[in-house]
C-alpha cells in the first residue's frame, strides 16, 4: 500500500462574509500526481494557500499532517524548510535579475555577507538541465519567455530539495507544445518519488498527467477519484464541479450576422515599440459584421494581442499606419479616450495587470470606462455607481456579498464578469476580446460565452482572441487565422476544424 505523505483533515478557511473552506479533507500518496478541480472560487487555491503557510496556522482550523507529523506552518519559509514548494499563477520571478539570481532568491549560497556566485550560477545551470532548459542561468529573466520561465520556477522548487511541489494552473498562459514540456517533466518528477499537486481548469491534461483527482465545490470536498479504478470523464468531473450536468460546453445561438460591416481594418501594420525596425503586424486587413463573432487564432508571439491593442487608440506599437471605419465610417484613434468615445472596447487577456485595479472595490471598477456617466459637473454620484454596479452584478450573475467588496477578492471567472461589466457599461459597438476566459473554469466560461452571445444579439460586433481552439470553433461565426504578423487564412464557422487552423499555420511560416 502507497505511503501517505500529505493529509489535510477538516480545513475551514472564513474571510469576512465568506467561508472559502468548510471541512474540506485531502489526502495525497507519496509519489503520485494529484489534481484538484473545481469552479473559479470553489476554494482550491485558498487549500493550497493554507497548505504552504501563506494563511498561517491560527487562521484557519482543521490539522496538516506532513509525513506523519502535524505541521503548524507561520510562513511559507516553514513549509519550504518540510519540503513542500508551491508555484503560483503569477510568477514570482524578477525581471531584470538574472536566472541564477531568481532561483537562489532567499536560499542564497555562500555566507551572509560573501554570497558564493560561482556556486550559485554552477548550481543553476545544472538544475536547468534537469528541467531541460538550454538558458545559461545568467540570462536576464525578461530575456525568456513565459514557458521557460515557469520552468525557471520549478528549477527553483528544486533548488529548495522539493518533496511535495504544488502548481496552480500552471500552464494556463502557455502554448500546447510549452504546457506538454511541462507535464512531462511533472511525470518525470513522479518516476523520481516528488509528489505533485496541480490545480488546473484544463481536463484533457488532467486526465493526462493526474493519478487521482480530488473535486471541490463551494469550498466544500465533493469526491475523490482515481484514474485506475473510477470514471475520469470530462462529463462526471463536470458535473461533480459544477453541480448539474453542462452536455453543452458552447451555448447555442438563435439570432445571426447583419449584413452591415461593425469594424473594418484595412492594409494595418504595427512596430514594435522599442525595437523599431521590427515589424509585428504586416498589413493586417479584416472586417467585423454587426451581431458576428469573428474568432482571431493562432500561435503565441503571432502577433494577435499586439493587433488588438493597436487598434484600441494605439496603446501598443510605433509606426502604425492603415484604415479603421466603425459603422462605415472612417475613425482617427490615436488615444484610447478616441477608440471609447467612438464605440471601441478592448477586454484585455491581462485583466489584473491592466483591466482591473485590485485595490478598488467592484463598484468603481464597473464604471472606470464611462465616468462622465456617472457624474456632473465633474462631481462622481457614487450613490449612481453603486447602483449600476449591482445592475451589472445581476446582469452578470456575478457572485460576491457586495459591490463595496474589493475586485482583488474575487475569484478569477467573478473578476472577469466585473471587466465584462467594465466595457459593457461604456456601450461599445465593437468589442474585441483577449482571451476571455483564460484561467476559468467550465461553469464561468459557459456563462461568458451566454453574456458574449446577448452581446451579438443585440447588434454588437465581436472579435474574440483565444488559444483554445476549440471555444474559437465553438463560440465564432468566422476564424481568421494569424502567424508571425500576417492574416494566413480565414475559414467560416461550417468549414474550420482544429487540422484545417494548424495547417494554415503551419502551410503559412515555421509554425513553431
Amino acid at each position: 500500500m502507497a505511503k501517505v505523505i500529505l493529509e489535510m483533515k477538516q480545513i475551514t478557511k472564513t474571510f469576512p462574509g465568506v467561508k472559502a473552506l468548510d471541512n474540506v479533507n485531502l489526502k495525497v500518496e507519496k509519489g503520485e500526481i494529484h489534481a484538484l478541480v473545481g469552479e473559479n472560487g470553489a476554494g482550491k487555491s485558498t487549500l493550497m494557500n493554507v497548505l504552504s503557510g501563506i494563511y498561517n496556522y491560527g487562521s484557519y482550523e482543521g490539522d496538516i499532517i506532513f509525513e506523519g507529523k502535524v505541521c503548524q506552518f507561520k510562513t511559507i519559509k516553514d513549509s519550504e524548510n518540510k519540503g513542500i514548494v508551491i508555484i503560483h499563477q503569477e510568477l514570482a520571478l524578477v525581471p531584470y535579475m538574472t536566472i541564477g539570481e531568481n532561483m537562489f532568491l532567499g536560499n542564497e549560497q555562500g555566507k551572509k555577507f560573501a554570497l558564493d556566485w560561482q556556486e550559485t550560477y554552477a548550481k543553476a545551470d545544472q538544475l536547468l538541465k534537469v528541467v531541460g532548459l538550454k538558458e545559461s542561468s545568467r540570462t536576464l529573466i525578461k530575456d525568456i519567455g513565459v514557458g521557460k520561465q515557469q520552468l525557471v520556477e520549478i528549477a527553483k522548487a528544486l533548488a529548495k530539495k522539493v518533496k511535495l511541489l504544488i502548481l496552480d494552473e500552471p500552464t494556463a498562459s502557455l502554448n500546447e507544445s510549452d504546457s506538454k514540456v511541462l507535464l512531462d517533466l511533472l511525470l518525470q518528477f513522479k518516476k523520481e518519488g516528488i509528489t505533485s499537486i496541480i490545480i488546473s481548469h484544463k481536463l484533457n491534461e488532467i486526465a493526462y498527467v493526474a493519478d487521482k483527482i480530488t473535486v471541490i465545490r463551494d469550498g466544500s470536498t465533493i469526491e475523490t477519484l482515481d484514474k485506475k479504478t473510477d470514471d475520469i470523464s470530462e462529463e462526471h468531473i463536470i458535473k461533480g464541479m459544477v453541480g448539474r450536468d453542462l452536455s453543452n460546453r458552447f451555448p447555442s445561438r438563435s439570432t445571426k450576422p447583419s449584413k452591415e460591416i461593425g469594424l473594418e481594418v484595412k492594409d494595418w501594420n504595427v512596430y514594435h515599440p522599442i525595437y523599431t525596425e521590427r515589424k509585428v503586424v504586416d498589413n493586417v486587413s479584416l472586417n467585423v459584421k454587426k451581431g458576428e463573432i469573428v474568432g482571431i487564432s493562432g500561435l503565441m508571439g503571432a502577433g494577435r494581442t499586439e493587433l488588438a491593442m493597436s487598434l484600441f487608440g494605439r496603446s501598443y506599437g510605433s509606426n502604425i499606419s492603415g484604415q479603421i471605419k466603425i459603422n462605415g465610417k472612417e475613425v482617427q484613434l490615436k488615444t484610447v479616450k478616441q477608440a471609447i468615445e467612438n464605440k471601441l472596447a478592448y477586454v484585455t487577456e491581462d485583466r489584473k495587470g491592466n483591466g482591473l485595479v485590485l485595490s478598488n472595490p467592484i463598484y468603481i471598477n464597473t464604471t472606470m470606462a464611462k465616468m462622465d456617466k456617472v457624474s456632473k459637473a465633474g462631481v462622481i454620484d457614487k450613490a449612481l455607481e453603486i447602483k449600476v454596479a449591482n445592475e451589472y452584478r445581476e446582469k452578470l450573475k456575478t457572485k460576491c456579498p457586495s459591490v463595496l467588496q474589493s475586485v482583488g477578492n474575487l475569484s478569477g471567472g467573478n473578476q472577469q464578469k466585473v471587466l465584462l461589466s467594465k466595457w459593457m457599461f461604456a456601450e461599445p459597438d465593437v468589442l474585441i476580446l483577449d482571451e476571455p476566459t483564460r484561467g476559468i473554469d467550465v461553469g464561468a466560461k459557459y456563462e461568458i460565452y451566454c453574456i458574449i452571445n446577448d452581446l451579438v444579439a443585440a447588434g454588437k460586433s465581436v472579435i474574440m482572441i483565444s488559444s483554445e481552439l476549440p471555444e474559437v470553433l465553438g463560440m465564432c461565426d468566422r476564424i481568421y487565422v494569424m502567424n508571425e504578423g500576417k492574416m494566413v487564412g480565414e475559414l467560416s464557422h461550417e468549414e474550420a476544424t482544429q487540422e484545417k487552423i494548424m495547417a494554415q499555420i503551419l502551410k503559412s511560416g515555421r509554425g513553431e
